[in-house]
């Protein structure tokens, strides 16, 4: 699966730290599977999953669910 063809954005929670995660809304609109990778690895592994899946981890995340505590 190649990378290099899709439109990369950079997650809006991204705090130019170190932890910037990426995601390919358009090629997610087309195909209804959302590419997720590591900003500072473009080339690295991409992780795929069903757009519904990713909506829910987004949804979970937003109400705090996977903070420390």
């Amino acid at each position: 699966m190649a990378t290099e063809s899709r439109l990369w954005f950079k997650s809006s929670y991204s705090n130019n730290g170190g932890t910037c995660v990426e995601w390919a809304p358009t090629h997610a609109t087309a195909t209804g599977i959302v590419p997720v990778r590591d900003s500072k690895d473009p080339q690295g592994p991409v992780l795929l999953a069903p757009a519904g899946a990713f909506a829910s981890f987004v949804g979970a995340v937003r109400q705090g669910r996977f903070d420390a505590s």
